[in-house]
């Protein structure tokens, strides 16, 4: 629109609507063909390697720490034998002696030991527990993405009118030409797009509007984030079961997305995005959804 604007200032005329839908359609044009099929699965299977590694440590971070608490738990029982033995031995002496026999220095060692394992053991415990949770959240999203990458490699054709309503996808983003771009990406799939720009209009159209299948969310916004927008979301059991895609153009390194992921993504997908890649992810978002309506349609 700028470069339209400066235009019409150097030729003296005014911009048409003509002209700017031309513009927009050949600008569409250039944008499908500068993409293909073969980058957006670059693109998934990056991420799907990046996903299985996660999977792979978390795995073998969780052996560690089953031997480690293993460990523990064999000396704490080691332990409770030797205290059973000794309190044995006290109680003995205290029957011949008549009277109580004096505690010996070892035994309170040895509780001290058994406690200092306890809180090892709980703590290994919870440890644990995290790393089988990451492994399973890891294997969730590789499996999705094997999804994304079959709908990439072998796209569905074009769904018939459905005659129930169409699950809707919300938009959050503060930046009118990104809303166009991803509404134009979009608009092939059968489905009702509901586009807003800032956080509290996000969750706004959330309590206006039922039936979302994704929310696709721009990370860098100004007032509330992407990041703290999902963590409200999240908290709504009306909503929290919503998937939510990041969209950010800060790269999508550990950092990022593990606090993506903690705030309740489920993807991401980086600026300037790939429109084969956004679409495959949007359609296994939606098929999900209606896999999931069908089997409850009550719910």
């Amino acid at each position: 629109m700028g470069i339209m604007t400066d235009l019409a200032e150097h030729r003296g005329t005014t911009v048409t609507a003509e002209a700017i839908d031309f513009i927009r359609g050949l600008h569409g044009s250039a944008f499908d063909s500068s993409s293909s099929p073969k980058h957006a699965v670059e693109i998934i299977e990056q991420q799907l390697a990046d996903a299985d590694h996660v999977s792979r440590r978390s795995s073998v971070r969780g052996d560690v720490l089953g031997d480690a608490l293993l460990d523990r738990k064999h000396r704490i029982a080691d332990l409770e034998v030797r205290l059973n033995q000794m309190e044995a031995t006290l109680t003995a002496e205290r029957e011949r002696a008549g009277q109580l026999a004096a505690a010996r220095p070892e035994v309170s060692e040895l509780m001290g030991e058994r406690d200092v394992l306890r809180r090892e053991v709980a703590r290994l415990g919870h440890e644990l527990q995290e790393a089988r949770e990451q492994r399973a959240d890891a294997e969730a999203r590789c499996d999705l993405l094997e999804r994304q990458l079959e709908a990439v490699e072998h796209p569905a054709p074009l769904p018939q009118p459905m005659p129930q309503p169409m699950p809707k996808v919300l938009v959050v983003d503060d930046q009118p030409d990104n809303l166009l771009a991803m509404t134009a990406v979009l608009e092939t799939l059968d489905q009702e797009l509901v586009t807003v720009s800032s956080g509290r209009d996000a969750l706004k159209a959330l309590l206006h509007h039922d039936d979302f299948a994704v929310i696709i969310m721009d990370v860098q916004m100004p007032g509330m984030d992407g990041y703290e927008t999902a963590a409200h979301i999240k908290r709504r059991p009306r909503n929290r079961d919503v998937p939510i895609i990041f969209l950010t153009a800060m790269g999508i390194d550990p950092e990022h997305t593990a606090r993506g992921y903690a705030a309740g993504a489920v993807d991401y997908i980086s600026k300037p995005f790939d429109p084969w890649a956004l679409r495959a992810k949007v359609a296994v978002f939606t098929e999900t959804h209606l896999e999931r309506r069908l089997s409850n349609p009550i719910g």
